[in-house]
């Protein structure tokens, strides 16, 4: 079988979120995020686009709902023996088989908790859900319960994470090696995914950001490819994954000589880094990390050319992104906790003079302190 993680260890986690159901007065839970499956049971799928649902009951009874083309994923990826089929057609209702499951379970009159906030529970698929639940049970929205959970790493995962470092700095070098005028985005970005999956690992939970010249100013990915000019700008944001765990890396560099904003730009971008950095320790919040970003910006006359939030926390995800609870944002209450993987992003983009500058890197949380993941320079990369 398929599965990264002892039975030890799932079994381990699953009775944790059993113990936080009690403690949040929950009968059982229905677990609709891809990434709270794998977590629990090491079911690995994409198929998370359907309707598909995992029953976990406070008593820890499992029972997967899927499709057919499921059927044989979940039995090579994962711990679930109790998995049911619904079948497709113009007359589905799984929303309703899954009623009748938990019917099954005794929970007619349960209180369920929900992981409403799931990518695969669509708008349409979560009404046809409430329609099916009405009368039957009591149900909250629990989507942060494993979530919670999940934001502090075990061992076995910290070694998954120490994995994905180290691909990111891999596809890090290949993009310094190429980056050159007359070279083009769709080498670069060749190269970096290559190196990953070289490596042994996987696709990201989102695209690799990619943009030159004027797309420099962009922190999405978008269809299109260009070529690199004599003075040209090239911003990059990607991922070393592994068994779907994320290490997260953001550079802006420079081809030809940089003006002298820019390089002033890289300067107050390292210099919130580092205030980012120093307050992700035990004891400090997310919000309080994301304050001392802002107040080196915004000390700096960068105000308007910063973003709201600067960073999240990273852990196995799926498409259709690698973004994880929680994020770094102004009176975010959460606090850092040894065992967290943090993203740190400095963004600045001046749409004034038409320049970019990013640096970003991902920290372990310590007992101390943090840990820097990256074996990579922080300083501007000139070309």
């Amino acid at each position: 079988m398929a599965i990264h993680f002892s039975e030890q260890e799932l079994a381990s986690r699953r009775q944790r979120t059993c113990d936080a159901m009690g403690e949040a007065e929950l009968d059982g839970m229905l677990i609709f995020r891809q990434e709270s499956m794998f977590y629990l049971t090491g079911y690995d799928t994409f198929g998370y686009v359907f309707f598909q649902c995992l029953y976990l009951g406070q008593d820890g009874a499992m029972t997967l709902l899927t499709r057919s083309a499921d059927l044989r994923q979940a039995q090579h990826t994962s711990v679930i023996e109790d998995i049911r089929i619904w079948v497709d057609g113009p007359d589905a209702d799984p929303a309703h088989a899954l009623a009748g499951i938990l019917e099954e379970h005794g929970q007619r009159s349960g209180r369920l908790g929900i992981e409403w906030e799931a990518y695969g529970l669509t708008a349409r698929n979560g009404q046809r859900l409430a329609v099916a639940l009405d009368g039957f049970c009591t149900t909250k929205d629990a989507s942060e319960l494993v979530s919670r959970l999940r934001v502090v790493k075990s061992p076995a995962e910290i070694a998954f994470v120490r994995r994905a470092a180290k691909l990111a700095d891999d596809a890090y070098d290949e993009a310094i090696n190429l980056t050159a005028p007359g070279t083009t985005e769709a080498d670069i970005l060749a190269a970096m995914q290559g190196a990953v999956l070289r490596g042994g690992g996987d696709y990201p939970g989102n695209e690799f950001v990619i943009g030159s010249g004027r797309d420099a100013l962009l922190c999405r990915y978008y269809s299109g490819r260009r070529t690199l000019n004599a003075s040209d700008q090239l911003t990059l944001e990607w991922a070393g994954v592994y068994r779907h765990y994320h290490t997260a890396m953001m550079r802006t560099l420079a081809i030809g000589e940089p003006p002298a904003r820019q390089r002033a730009l890289f300067d107050a971008a390292a210099d919130a880094l580092e205030a980012v950095k120093a307050l992700v320790k035990p004891s400090c919040t997310f919000g309080e990390a994301f304050d001392a970003h802002a107040q080196v910006l915004d000390k700096a006359g960068l105000g308007t050319h910063r973003l709201n939030a600067c960073g999240y926390s990273l852990g196995t995800t799926f498409a259709p992104n690698w973004m994880d609870w929680p994020m770094l944002f102004h009176g975010n209450p959460v606090a850092f906790e040894p065992g967290m993987v943090i993203f740190c992003h400095m963004i600045i983009f001046d749409s004034e003079n038409g320049l970019a500058m990013t640096l970003g890197e991902t920290v372990l949380v310590s007992e101390a302190g943090h840990e820097r993941l990256s074996r990579s320079p922080l300083e501007f990369v000139v070309k």
